[in-house]
């Protein structure tokens, strides 16, 4: 099993996410995607490597890794998974996916796992946390 995501400020739909997508196997691993990679919205803020941390330190998974900085797939080749899991905001056509996955020889099923019910309650995405900073702490300094 399988479960790949950025994981920048770690908040409730990432945990939903990575427990939902443990339930549908035995070991949960998940790749990390590198800051070089990134280009489908902005850069993270926590570096790569304190986002392994924090993935690694989490009880529900087995194995954290970063992704490979010239190839998304070569992990997936080496582990071999039954299962991808994609989050419900994330933005691969899993259609497309599978093909590059079979293209690859990697047989694996992939998942879209569906969004956290609590995320209008408070922080479920990494934009809308950095957004209420802004709101908040910024225009505090202000007012001061």
């Amino acid at each position: 099993m399988v479960a790949t995501g950025t994981f920048d400020l770690l908040h409730p739909g990432h945990i939903f996410y990575l427990n939902e997508s443990k339930k549908l196997g035995d070991e949960l691993c998940v790749i990390i995607a590198r800051d070089a990679n990134i280009k489908h919205k902005p850069k993270p803020v926590v570096p790569e490597k304190q986002r392994l941390f924090m993935i690694e330190s989490l009880k529900v998974v087995d194995k954290a890794l970063l992704g490979d900085i010239h190839d998304m797939f070569k992990p997936i080749e080496e582990i071999q998974p039954d299962i991808i899991t994609i989050g419900f905001n994330q933005y691969f056509d899993i259609e497309k996916l599978k093909k590059q996955l079979e293209e690859r020889g990697i047989r694996a099923d992939v998942v879209r796992v569906g969004g956290f019910e609590g995320e209008n309650e408070g922080f479920c995405s990494s934009r809308s946390i950095m957004q209420q900073i802004l709101k908040k702490r910024c225009n505090e300094e202000k007012e001061e």
